[in-house]
């Protein structure tokens, strides 16, 4: 049976709001009660909205900001089904959860803690009556298990208002136990709670983890099924997700744990950055501090280290099986980017804040996953150039469709990066090509998220999998060794390729369309042709798609020129927003 879907998406619009009113919740709480008749559905530039959702307790919605004051420069084009983040200097966002909807009223109500000086916390502190701000969103709510008998509510101060929600809607009859850390007594809240619910109220200092840690390890242990739910600063939740995986073994699924916010002074270089904090000859970064985390990760020295604080060097050269001194030759540099601390101090070692950072899945990844051996592939750059070929193939000696083919873990790796891809769909999923459409081919790593969105839809056709590197079971939310599958199964009124060119050449593309031609008439290419607007990283993007398949990053001209050799023409094209596009194909 298929598992249920954690996220319900929802059509992403940029709407305006003005202060209605403004009160202070608590001396360390301002709430901003904002209202407007984009709260409801409404049409601009001849695009009919739907009015404003937010459905679920702890849901997002982007603030928009402007450094410079000029808030029009900042905000992102709407398109008639999703925003694309043009490009704005000094365009600042940040998200936040609505604590009430009164779609009734026309009213949404926003809590700021105000314990910084962030560009948000600052505008709420200067809010009055008339005001107006821009928000998008929220592009999905989370979906809970249907039966639970207990929940964990976990937060600091800007949980609050998530918890507070919860509290009064009750998405779910379960009972609630509660946990807040808040700087100081002045920051309690009253909140909803009921018969068999329980409160603790923790006084420490914002992204104190030790405290947070502490207090989660002294929650009740309840009987029955559960669910553990918790948001703050983000460093500090790592070690309440070890403890909630490792400890009370709660599975994935009975998680939802989200980084708030960031304390950037709480560490030296963060984790991800490690190597930009040492320079090379004119400035450049050196790649020895990514080198030398990536053994680490690699070695098992960050994860000994997290189960067995206190340890000698030698004794975690034993404990991860490395003879001689070859540890030593690490740990100067591990201490010097916070991965690790007490090298030197008689007190033995231990997770510096880079270092916890490196317990999240996520983190992790940019060490030793897919990402980090499509960054090493690079080191053959210069002559991938010259032969215009991918760095990948230089590498490896095999292109990266086909190592991903033959690699069930490096394929599930593609899955997951395309999981965001639901989010965008909605302007495919509206469109009139599904008006008639009773089978749906599906290829390529984000074909779960084309089920996901059809499903959101209400377009329900019979799927099929169209090509030999989409396991069957992506559709179940499982990803198991990569099968061929059989072609014969006869034609289809459409077939959807999501994100099954990004890791091709532009060889395998062509031969993966002619084999799409023999089976239908019509094609959709779900693919990214430029940088997502607001990813640190759009810079990289085209050094990136060459370096995987020679090519760089492929845009709209690009992908007609490869449909054209396979016997297609384009129809049209569908903009979705974040740098990606849907384009149809007909075959000619």
């Amino acid at each position: 049976m298929a598992a249920q879907r954690a996220y319900t998406t929802h059509p992403l619009v940029l709407r305006r709001v003005t202060v209605r009113r403004v009160h202070d919740v608590t001396p360390r709480m301002r709430r901003v009660v904002l209202g407007g008749d984009r709260l409801a559905a409404f049409t601009h530039d001849g695009i009919d909205h739907p009015p404003f959702a937010a459905p679920g307790f702890d849901d997002h919605i982007k603030l928009i900001l402007a450094a410079d004051g000029d808030i029009r420069a900042a905000l992102p084009a709407q398109l008639p089904h999703g925003i694309e983040w043009t490009p704005a200097e000094h365009r600042l966002t940040r998200d936040y959860t609505p604590r009430r909807v009164d779609l009734d009223a026309g009213e949404l109500h926003l809590d700021f803690v105000l314990h910084g000086e962030g560009p948000a916390e600052s505008w709420a502190a200067s809010a009055r009556e008339g005001d107006e701000l821009w928000f998008v969103g929220p592009k999905s709510s989370l979906r809970l298990p249907d039966r639970l008998d207990w929940i964990f509510l976990i937060g600091d101060e800007t949980a609050l208002p998530a918890i507070g929600r919860f509290l009064d809607e009750r998405p779910l009859d379960a009972t609630a136990h509660v946990l807040v850390t808040v700087s100081d007594e002045s920051a309690r809240q009253e909140l909803a709670l009921r018969d068999g619910d329980t409160i603790t109220w923790v006084v420490a200092e914002p992204g104190d983890a030790a405290a947070l840690d502490a207090a989660v390890r002294a929650l009740p242990e309840p009987a029955g099924e559960g669910y553990a739910w918790a948001a703050a600063e983000s460093r500090a939740l790592l070690p309440v997700r070890r403890y909630l995986q490792r400890e009370r073994k709660l599975p994935k699924d009975r998680l939802n744990i989200t980084g708030y916010w960031h304390r950037e002074e709480a560490a030296a270089p963060e984790s991800q950055d490690t190597a930009a904090a040492v320079t090379a000859g004119g400035g450049t970064p050196s790649p020895l501090p990514w080198l030398v985390v990536r053994a680490a990760l690699q070695l098992g020295v960050v994860d000994a280290v997290a189960d067995a604080p206190g340890l000698s060097p030698a004794a975690l050269a034993t404990r991860v099986g490395v003879p001689g001194p070859g540890i030593g030759v690490l740990l100067p540099l591990l201490a010097a980017h916070g991965v690790v601390v007490g090298v030197d101090d008689g007190a033995g070692l231990r997770l510096g804040p880079a270092g916890e950072e490196l317990l999240d899945d996520h983190e992790r990844e940019e060490y030793t996953g897919h990402e980090a051996e499509l960054l090493l592939a690079l080191t053959h750059l210069a002559p991938a150039l010259r032969d215009g070929t991918s760095a990948w193939r230089l590498a490896t000696g095999t292109s990266l469709h086909d190592t991903v083919t033959h690699d069930a873990d490096r394929y599930g790796e593609l899955v997951e990066e395309c999981e965001q891809l639901v989010f965008l769909l909605n302007g495919l999923t509206a469109d009139p090509l599904w008006e008639d459409v009773e089978t749906c081919l599906l290829t390529g790593p984000g074909s779960a998220s084309v089920v996901a969105a059809l499903d959101d839809a209400g377009r329900r056709p019979r799927l099929r999998i169209a090509e030999d590197d989409t396991p069957a079971t992506v559709l179940r939310g499982h990803v198991p060794a990569p099968e061929r599958i059989d072609w014969t199964a006869g034609p289809a009124d459409v077939a959807v390729a999501a994100k099954a060119l990004a890791h091709r050449t532009d060889h395998e593309a062509t031969r993966l369309l002619t084999q799409l031609a023999a089976w239908t008439g019509t094609a959709v290419l779900v693919e990214a042709s430029r940088p997502d607007g607001l990813s640190p990283h759009a810079t990289e993007a085209a050094v990136r798609a060459y370096a995987a398949t020679g090519s760089p990053l492929r845009d709209s001209a690009a992908i007609a020129a490869i449909a054209e050799r396979a016997g297609w023409h384009v129809d049209r094209t569908i903009a979705l927003g974040w740098g990606a596009e849907a384009t149809v194909l007909r075959r000619t």
